[in-house]
C-alpha cells in the first residue's frame, strides 16, 4: 500500500478516488503490447505545457495524480482508480493528489483554482470591466472582483514572479506625454518675408529689421509732452513748485502710455500675433473643439500667459474637446441601439444613405410642379405659380450656429434645435425660460400677452418659446 505520509491528501480524497488494490492481472497483460508502444514513440512525443494522462493521453484538469517514485508520471483519476501501471510505475507506488482548492494567497478566501478562473476572464472581459466579470466567477460580485485584483495583484503583490510596476507618466500613459510641440525659434524673431511677396503685404505698416510698426498703439500720446517747456516757470514764482510738480504728473503719464504701447507689443510678439494669416488658421484649428466663438473669447488670457502657456492651455482644452465630441459619438451609437464597433461603419453608411435622400425629398416637395394643390379642381395654375414665386423670393433665415456659445451644454436636445431654428443665444433662452417659469409659479397659470410683455421680443419668437414651454410641461396655459 501506499505511504500516505510522503503526500497531502486527506482521507476524503483517499475514498473518493477508490484506490482498488485487488486488479485483475489481466489489465496488466492487456497494456504490456500498449506499454512497448508507448515506449518506441516516446522521442517523437511533443511536450505541451498543459500536463497529460500517461495512460489515456488525455488533458488533466486538477485534482490528478503525480507519482512520488517516477518522475514526470501523471494519471488521470479514472486511470489511477483502475489501477493502471506503464512502464516501470506500479499501482503500489507512493503518490501525490495535484489538487486546486488550496488557497494561494494567504488571508484572500480565493482557491488557486479561483485565481487562474478570474485571470481567464480577466483575459477576455478586459480590465475594468467587472460587471461582466462578475456575472462569469460564481458566487463572486463585482466589487470583489476589483478589490481582490487591486489589492493582491497591483497594491500589495504578494505571488511571486508578479512584476513590480511603477506608477510613472510612462506607465500610466504608455509613453511620455507631449501634449505640444514648439519650436523655440518661430518665437525668437518677428516674421520676415521677402519684399515684393504677398505675406510682406499683409505685414503692411510693420518693420521687421526693427520690430516696431509704423502706427503704433496710441499713437498720438507723444502729444502730452510735445507743448512743455523745462524752464517754463520762474524759480520766484510762487506757483514754480505746483508748475513743475504738473509736468512731472504729465510726464509721468507719458512714461505710462510707453509702458502700455511696449506691454502689447510684446503680447504680440510673444504669441505671434504679427502674422494675421496664421493667427486666424490657429483658431480655425479648434472650430470642431473648443469652437471658434469660444477660442476668440479666450484670447484675453494672452495677456496674462507667456506664449507657450497659453499654448498648453488651448492644446488642452483642445483635446478635453476631442474627448467630448468622442463621447458624444459613442452616446449617440449608444442611443440608436449600437452595442458593437462593427456595427458603427454600416449604421454610418445608412445614416448618409438617409441623409440624402430625406434631401432630396424635401427638394421635390418644394418643386411646384410636384405640388399637389396644383391638381385641385377650379385650381389657377397661373396665380398658383405667382404666389409660389414671391413666396419663394421670400427665403427664411437659415438656422443659427449655436454650438459653443455660452450655456449650449445646458440645453436638452429638443432646446437646441428650438434655439437654432428661432435663432436665439442659448444664455437668452434660459433667461427667458427662468422668467417665464418664475412668472407661472406666482400665477398658477401663464398668458400669451403675458409673456410678450416679459420678454419683449420678437412676436413669433415669443410665441415659439411660449408653446415650446407649455408643450413639454414647464408652464401651463391658463383655462379657456
Amino acid at each position: 500500500m501506499a505511504n500516505p505520509n510522503l503526500t497531502d491528501m486527506t482521507e476524503e480524497d483517499a475514498a473518493d478516488l477508490q484506490f482498488p488494490k485487488d486488479c485483475s492481472l489481466s489489465r496488466t497483460e492487456k497494456l504490456e503490447h500498449d506499454i512497448e508502444l508507448d515506449v518506441t514513440v516516446v522521442k517523437d512525443e511533443i511536450i505541451t505545457s498543459d500536463p497529460t494522462c500517461h495512460i489515456c493521453k488525455s488533458a488533466l484538469t486538477e485534482p490528478y495524480i503525480r507519482c512520488a517514485v517516477c518522475d514526470n508520471t501523471e494519471l488521470c483519476p479514472s486511470c489511477f482508480s483502475n489501477g493502471s501501471e506503464i512502464g516501470d510505475h506500479k499501482n503500489y507506488h507512493d503518490y501525490i493528489i495535484i489538487k486546486n482548492e488550496f488557497p494561494l494567497i494567504n488571508g484572500s478566501g480565493w482557491t488557486a483554482k479561483q485565481e487562474l478562473e478570474f485571470l481567464d476572464v480577466l483575459q477576455e472581459c478586459g480590465f475594468g470591466n467587472w460587471v461582466d466579470m462578475a456575472k462569469r466567477m460564481q458566487g463572486k460580485s463585482a466589487e470583489e472582483c476589483r478589490n481582490h485584483y487591486l489589492q493582491h495583484y497591483i497594491d500589495n503583490q504578494t505571488l511571486p514572479g508578479l512584476p513590480k510596476i511603477k506608477e510613472t507618466k510612462a506607465s500610466l500613459f504608455g509613453c511620455e506625454p507631449i501634449p505640444y510641440l514648439f519650436k523655440l525659434q518661430d518665437l525668437e524673431e518677428p516674421p520676415r518675408f521677402a519684399s515684393n511677396t504677398l505675406n510682406c503685404k499683409l505685414l503692411a505698416g510693420y518693420c521687421p529689421a526693427r520690430s516696431d510698426f509704423e502706427v503704433n498703439f496710441d499713437n498720438h500720446a507723444e502729444l502730452l509732452i510735445s507743448d512743455l517747456n523745462y524752464d517754463e516757470f520762474d524759480l520766484n514764482d510762487d506757483n514754480c513748485e505746483l508748475g513743475k510738480a504738473l509736468q512731472v504728473a504729465i510726464v509721468q503719464a507719458y512714461n505710462n502710455r510707453l509702458k502700455e504701447r511696449m506691454r502689447r507689443r510684446k503680447i504680440i510678439h510673444d504669441h505671434g500675433l504679427i502674422a494675421f494669416r496664421r493667427t486666424i488658421s490657429w483658431i480655425q484649428r479648434y472650430e470642431c473643439t473648443i469652437t471658434r466663438t469660444f477660442a476668440e473669447r479666450l484670447l484675453i488670457f494672452m495677456q496674462l500667459m507667456g506664449g507657450i502657456e497659453f499654448d498648453y492651455f488651448m492644446e488642452g482644452l483642445h483635446r478635453a474637446g476631442e474627448l467630448k465630441n468622442y463621447l458624444n459619438k459613442l452616446f449617440e451609437f449608444r442611443n440608436n441601439g449600437l452595442k458593437y464597433f462593427h456595427s458603427v461603419v454600416m449604421f454610418q453608411k445608412l445614416s448618409k444613405l438617409r441623409q440624402e435622400n430625406e434631401r432630396e425629398r424635401k427638394q421635390y416637395l418644394n418643386n411646384p410642379e410636384y405640388s399637389w394643390k396644383t391638381i385641385l379642381p377650379g385650381c389657377n395654375t397661373s396665380s398658383n405659380n405667382s404666389i409660389m414665386n414671391t413666396v419663394s423670393q421670400r427665403k427664411a433665415a437659415p438656422p443659427l450656429a449655436i454650438k459653443g456659445l455660452p450655456g449650449y451644454e445646458k440645453l436638452t436636445a429638443a432646446e437646441k434645435e428650438l434655439c437654432s431654428v428661432t435663432r436665439i443665444v442659448p444664455t437668452n433662452y434660459l433667461d427667458f425660460k427662468q422668467l417665464l417659469i418664475g412668472e407661472n409659479k406666482k400665477n398658477g397659470s401663464l398668458r400669451l400677452a403675458q409673456a410678450r410683455v416679459l420678454l419683449k421680443i420678437d412676436v413669433n419668437k415669443t410665441r415659439k418659446i411660449y408653446d415650446f414651454l407649455a408643450e413639454k410641461g414647464y408652464i401651463s396655459k391658463p383655462n379657456q
